[in-house]
């Protein structure tokens, strides 16, 4: 700091040095920095979670119950039942009881064999168990709906994690296993714990995983790179057909991801089969970010992602207004660049079609168990350190939230029982994370999933707040019954704010083998309704109950909804060929940034 001050009456003001200012200053700015790296090196350590937040949830739940003497004695009361239920199954053995049924897609106790004795009292043990868990973090009067949630699951993960199924002397299953071997499953378990284990360590695939590859049998559709940024790659499939819809396609994955879920073995491909039925596809490849993009912001996704390719499909085929599909996080950021779109009365879009992607995060699902302040702060300070959030990082958040079948029942079938699945083509993209940039998915984490500006109107884009209500492009919107990631009520919800016409289909399976269900796939299956702009709103749960189930793939219901937001034009290939040769070539699809890791 630079001070004048008067030295003697007539002299000119002297410049003096405030060291004392100067100092606090840097001082400061050095402790806050020394904070940060502090904290984000305790997120490192802790794997990005952050021990207050649920502290803080414990703490509230258990204050909340010493106060409530009557849910004490409502679950005393309840585990005592629970009790007589579980004596009159041990004394019982022969009368088949299901007093505690498990929830509906809890597979773990599905075999016959759990319910003979004694495993049946083991089952039925475990499922009391969960169920007063339940109890006792429902209905408690003070206690904070995030903090019982989380105590909730917090609970039941730990309840899950000693589950008899788990183990190998109260799993009747691989008792059989062990007697119809001689033991051999645990000696093919421990190899392949062995193995595996090895390859983590040397950065490999799992076994089983590495016969897929990108390029020779996964990602095979033909194309061209036909633009490139430092963010983002742009792929124009080739033609099928002798004639193609005027109207072109883009696709928009997300980027906590690599695109080519959407482009699988070709049996699997959404790509292949739009382009079979006669459309001009461009898909969207996003760069694997390092710490060199750690400035990247959320924005930059809609004007340097989404935008540029709009803006490049433009040129290619000039004149034409193109289908919009976002995938996940691709089809909010998509809703978004649609909206400032639509309000800046920019009309290059026919159509906007939304893949499991969410618009407002208020019902966010199990995500939100870690997405609180104490959260957010943790991950941003962590992600400072690194530039980024690591896949590992992500990959075991989404693993926990599933955990029964991402964690636990693979643990016993890889390392137990020593049998594998067979694996697949979506488990190798499974396998194939990507991180994610440190401003970007703060921004992300706080603006959508904490402050909800979106669905709100305070969301900002080109220093105009922007909101869902601007939406007036025609909307597909899908949601999945089993998605934990895009829960389907939440993606429910776009027809509430937007001012579109939403055609709404919900279809089983979860957050990716919903989307990646192509005709003919066995238990397939969908519910389907159209609501006007003008329509009265009717809650999910309602429509839910009087919409009828069709068998069978969405993508053909999708195709016609396709067709009749098109024109009946059709145009020969070789046009689409001709407006592409003056553009630069960047190489054959898949393209480049796919293979970064």
């Amino acid at each position: 700091m630079v001070r004048k001050y008067q030295d003697a009456p007539g002299q000119a003001p002297a410049l003096r040095f405030d060291a004392r200012t100067v100092l606090s200053g840097h001082a400061a700015s050095l402790a806050r920095e020394f904070d940060r790296e502090r904290r984000g090196r305790f997120g490192i350590l802790f794997g990005g979670q952050s021990p207050w937040a649920a502290l803080q949830a414990w703490e509230d739940w258990a204050f909340h119950l010493m106060l409530s003497g009557g849910k004490q004695l409502e679950l005393c009361e309840t585990a005592w039942e629970a009790a007589l239920s579980l004596g009159r199954t041990v004394l019982e053995p022969d009368v088949p009881r299901s007093d505690f049924a498990p929830k509906s897609g809890d597979r773990r106790f599905r075999d016959p064999r759990w319910q003979t004795p004694p495993f049946s009292v083991l089952a039925q043990a475990q499922l009391a168990a969960e169920a007063l868990w339940h109890a006792a973090t429902r209905d408690i009067p003070g206690i904070g709906r995030h903090h019982a949630k989380r105590v909730d699951f917090l609970g039941s993960f730990l309840l899950n994690a000693l589950a008899p199924v788990n183990f190998a002397l109260t799993n009747p299953v691989v008792l059989d296993a062990a007697w119809r071997t001689a033991g051999a499953n645990f000696v093919a378990g421990a190899s392949l714990l062995v193995d595996d284990i090895g390859r983590r360590i040397q950065g490999e695939q799992l076994k089983g995983l590495e016969k897929f590859k990108i390029g020779e049998n996964i990602a095979l559709t033909k194309g061209k790179v036909v633009f490139r940024n430092e963010l983002m790659e742009l792929i124009q499939y080739a033609p099928t057909t002798p004639e193609v819809r005027e109207e072109p396609l883009l696709i928009v994955p997300a980027w906590i991801m690599k695109y080519y879920v959407l482009d699988l073995s070709p049996a699997n491909s959404l790509v292949r089969y739009l382009v079979d039925q006669g459309f001009t596809v461009f898909m969207i490849s996003w760069r694997n970010p390092g710490a060199e993009l750690r400035d990247t912001s959320f924005d930059d996704y809609r004007s340097k992602g989404v935008m540029a390719a709009i803006g490049t499909i433009g040129e290619i085929v000039p004149g034409k207004n193109l289908h919009a599909v976002g995938y996940c996080l691709g089809g909010t950021i998509l809703a978004i660049a649609a909206a400032a779109m639509d309000r800046d009365h920019d009309d290059r879009l026919a159509s906007l079609s939304l893949l499991a992607a969410q618009t407002d995060f208020e019902e966010a699902g199990e995500l939100m168990l870690f997405i609180d302040e104490s959260q957010v702060a943790l991950l941003e300070d962590m992600m400072h350190v690194q530039g980024y959030l690591d896949t590992r990082q992500m990959a075991g958040a989404f693993s926990v939230l599933r955990a029964n079948e991402m964690i636990f029942s693979q643990f016993v079938e890889r390392y137990i029982l020593g049998e594998p699945r067979t694996a697949t083509d979506l488990d190798a993209w499974l396998a194939d994370a990507t991180r994610m940039p440190a401003r970007m998915h703060g921004e992300y984490l706080r603006e959508l999933f904490l402050d909800n500006s979106f669905a709100h109107g305070n969301y900002l884009v080109d220093g105009r707040a922007l909101a869902l209500k601007d939406i007036k492009t025609p909307i597909f919107a899908l949601g999945a019954e089993r998605d934990h990631i895009a829960p389907w009520r939440s993606v429910y919800k776009v027809e509430l704010y937007s001012s579109a016409d939403t055609e709404f289909i919900l279809t089983g399976g979860g957050h990716n083998s919903s989307v990646v269900s192509p005709p003919g796939k066995a238990g397939a299956y969908y519910r389907i309704s159209t609501c006007d702009a003008s329509d009265k709103y009717v809650d999910p749960d309602t429509w839910l109950a009087s919409a009828s189930q069709k068998q069978g793939s969405w993508w053909p219901e999708w195709i016609r909804w396709l067709d009749a937001h098109s024109s009946f034009v059709r145009i020969t290939p070789s046009s689409l060929s001709k407006a592409a040769d003056g553009f630069p070539s960047y190489g054959r699809a898949p393209g480049s940034y796919v293979f970064q890791t």
